[in-house]
């Protein structure tokens, strides 16, 4: 017959337990969404308490460093980046910027790399790849704010590497709106191509986490 120790935490205790499940579970792919992970993994725990995406985040992070080596994800972050580089060069007119987690630096072993880029017409970004032998696959979404909805196409494709690489293009009258991050509470900022290239060269492990 099993035995359980009955064990007092406190309620900071119990959201770290409970951030610490969601990060495994969103780490090994069995959760898509924090949301769904932060449910699950107080159904599972027993405990009522749910943390904050950024709680789950910073747990996440520092189990990706434990599983993956802080070397190695270090070494993939900058491979990372300079591919990012690479795309983010022929795209210049376009005015790209570098978002999720290679611009945080908080990779995985599943990471890919998000571009957002400006334009009216996809063709023109299109084109560019295609004259450089890329053939992406042209992808639609649709973004709903209240009563109002935006199209967006996606361009998505693997590099030489074998990293997924998904850019996004958007009109350039929303060149400049920066928006709230649902994971960390903060602006989601991103590179622009010079203040990559800054990283690189000054700095190129460089984690961007708000306080």
């Amino acid at each position: 017959m099993y035995t359980y120790e009955v064990i007092d935490l406190t309620r900071s205790e119990k959201r770290l337990e409970v951030a610490k499940e969601a990060a495994r579970l969103l780490y090994y792919g069995l959760a898509t969404e924090y949301i769904f992970a932060k449910k699950r993994a107080s159904r599972s725990l027993r405990i009522r308490s749910l943390p904050s995406n950024k709680e789950v985040a910073l747990e996440l992070d520092n189990l990706t460093d434990s599983l993956e080596g802080e070397k190695e994800r270090k070494r993939r972050l900058i491979n990372l980046r300079k591919e990012a580089l690479t795309y983010m060069k022929l795209l210049e007119q376009f005015k790209p910027v570098l978002k999720g987690s290679v611009w945080r630096g908080t990779i995985t072993k599943r990471s890919d790399i998000d571009i957002v880029i400006y334009s009216s017409d996809f063709s023109q970004p299109l084109a560019v790849l295609n004259e450089h032998k890329i053939r992406p696959e042209v992808q639609y979404t649709t973004r709903h704010n209240g009563s109002s909805s935006k199209s967006y196409v996606h361009l998505i494709f693997v590099s030489p590497l074998g990293i997924n690489v998904e850019i996004v293009i958007r009109p350039p009258e929303e060149q400049g709106i920066h928006e709230t991050c649902e994971i960390f509470g903060d602006i989601v900022k991103g590179f622009t191509l010079s203040e990559l290239e800054y990283v690189l060269k000054e700095d190129p492990t460089m984690k961007f986490l708000p306080d």
